[in-house]
């Protein structure tokens, strides 16, 4: 067996390759983050290989500097591993009492650990394309955090122009009060502003549901208000205004394209009652190929929602604390699905409402919830089976918890 350790960096790669009676094949080389580079460095590994089953190529988890050589060697046919640089960190400081940390070493301790680990799940072509669909979630929450601090900023601007404002609407964030607050911005321009072209604008904008009289309030509650006339704020509050409508445009855009990549996986997970097109598309694109992890447990540590423990003597630590080391976005899915899982499932409410009977909190009964919800969607991927389907399915052996079919079994363990 050939194996072969990539330490991954922006402009260059060191690279170290070995076999399985530790013979160095090729001491810690040097490859340019470029095609010529990736050329080279599969000419060394084609020169000393026979077949490539008998080959493992390991790099560390690097963001996108690793992607489009992860793509090159995937394209290759070369069964590569991509590993947690915590792990990475761990095993080389097993090795050793001295802290030495080189790029060239780092590439040596990867090889080392490739060959040592044998439960390391290589990296699969499914999840090398999922990343597309990683991308374009990512994205779409990065913009829509962006959305809600300039929502904030709508909120502050106008209780310092026209604070009373707030109090007429079910909301600062609808479609007419953005269309009136683009036009008036402020309570003085409302006060001022003619009658019939107040009532046409927010008859326009709400689809006909403000007419005269909702303009005739507007219009007096300006003339009344304590709102500041600053032209400075009013520029803000415009400009915001159309920044939040032109992020609204690009997420719409970023959702169609994720609502047909979903199609195209057709992923059971949107059967689960709850959870629509983008938070099963979070969950999926930050899971990736779910045959990575062994049990539902695994993809439960990998959120860190596992609980940590700490023990030593008499020493034990009395409350378990969420770990909160993995992926956050996967995380933050799991946990927002769930809060709609068990508002739209009964069985899920029931759950929950049980975890609650028992004093738990709010936030730790959810983090329950989760659990069950983690198993659900793993069984459900692994077999390929809607919701439905499973629920008419027959359990398999009795007492085999991990791949049990019905959901309804999950949540009635404790």
């Amino acid at each position: 067996m050939i194996y072969i350790g990539i330490d991954v960096a922006k402009d260059k790669h060191d690279c170290f390759i070995t076999n399985s009676d530790s013979e160095v094949l090729f001491k810690a080389f040097t490859i340019f983050n470029n095609l010529d580079g990736f050329n080279d460095l599969y000419q060394k590994i084609e020169s000393v290989m026979d077949d490539v089953t008998k080959v493992k190529v390991g790099l560390e988890a690097t963001g996108h500097y690793s992607y489009n050589l992860l793509g090159y060697l995937i394209d290759k046919g070369l069964p590569t591993y991509v590993i947690n640089p915590l792990h990475t960190n761990l095993y080389r400081k097993s090795l050793s009492l001295r802290q030495t940390k080189t790029d060239k070493v780092d590439a040596r301790t990867i090889a080392s650990m490739l060959m040592s680990d044998v439960n390391l799940k290589s990296y699969s072509d499914t999840s090398y394309h999922n990343e597309e669909l990683k991308s374009l979630t990512r994205y779409r929450f990065d913009k829509v955090k962006e959305r809600a601090k300039l929502k904030t900023s709508v909120s502050r601007l106008v209780c310092i122009l026209f604070p009373e404002l707030e109090k007429l609407v079910p909301t600062l964030h609808m479609a007419s009060v953005y269309a009136l607050l683009s036009e008036f911005p402020s309570a003085k321009h409302v006060a001022t502003a003619h009658l019939t072209r107040l009532t046409n604008l927010l008859s326009k904008s709400s689809k006909g549901r403000y007419g005269k009289d909702t303009a005739i309030t507007f219009r007096d509650s300006a003339r009344a208000s304590i709102g500041s006339n600053m032209p400075a704020k009013s520029l803000e509050l415009k400009h915001t205004i159309k920044l939040i409508q032109e992020l609204d445009s690009e997420i719409d855009e970023i959702e169609n394209e994720i609502k047909i990549i979903m199609d195209e996986i057709n992923s059971p997970i949107l059967s689960i009652p709850g959870i629509n097109y983008r938070m099963g598309a979070m969950i999926i694109a930050e899971i990736g190929d779910f045959n990575r992890f062994d049990s539902p447990d695994k993809i439960l540590a990998y959120a860190g929602f596992s609980p940590s423990t700490y023990q030593s003597g008499q020493l034990d630590g009395a409350y378990a604390h969420m770990e909160k080391r993995g992926s956050r976005y996967l995380r933050y899915a799991l946990y927002n699905a769930t809060k709609y899982v068990c508002h739209w499932d009964p069985t899920f409410a029931a759950y929950l409402a049980k975890k609650r009977a028992e004093g738990k909190h709010y936030n730790v009964a959810i983090s329950h919830a989760v659990k069950k919800l983690v198993r659900v969607i793993y069984h459900l991927e692994s077999k390929r089976q809607t919701m439905r389907q499973s629920l008419k399915s027959t359990p398999p052996i009795i007492g085999d918890v991990a791949s049990c079919i019905r959901p309804e079994d999950y949540l009635t363990m404790a």
